[in-house]
């Protein structure tokens, strides 16, 4: 199992509250996928990332519990992230001057990283398959992504 995790950076001219998004792959077809409003109003990109990440985080061990309960361990869990500072936060426990505002129910996220439930790699904007989830894209993205998903036929 893989999955991406994504997030918008203050989108809503209302509110400013980011959009997160994620979706989790099994055997080539996403098998649980999210988008939704986050709870607070983020201050930087990489803060909306890191909480859009820090919720894909919670469903990995939940779902690494459901498969564990039917006899289906999973190890660990790659995540997809194409934001370079989120990963940086996950590795260093180093409170940034940048980030030290984030609540702490966020960085539980580096500790599923140490305990090495989810391991996190770069994916170029292009093909983070989470952009569907969270925002209108150009009718080629949006086909590209679908189809990246299982979604559609490729063609």
């Amino acid at each position: 199992m893989f999955g991406y995790a994504d997030a918008d950076f203050a989108t809503d001219i209302d509110d400013r509250i980011s959009t997160s998004g994620y979706v989790f792959m099994l055997s080539g077809a996403p098998n649980s996928w999210f988008s939704g409003k986050q709870r607070t109003v983020s201050l930087s990109t990489a803060n909306a990332e890191y909480i859009a990440l820090s919720e894909a985080a919670r469903v990995v061990l939940f779902l690494k519990q459901i498969f564990s309960e039917i006899g289906a361990e999973i190890g660990t869990v790659l995540i997809m992230q194409h934001n370079q500072a989120t990963i940086a936060m996950t590795r260093n426990p180093v409170h940034h001057k940048r980030s030290k505002h984030i609540d702490i129910k966020y960085h539980f996220v580096r500790n599923e990283v140490a305990r090495k439930n989810i391991k996190l790699q770069y994916c170029d904007s292009k093909s983070m398959i989470a952009d569907i989830l969270k925002k209108p894209l150009p009718r080629d993205c949006f086909k590209h992504l679908s189809e990246s998903m299982g979604l559609v036929p490729q063609v």
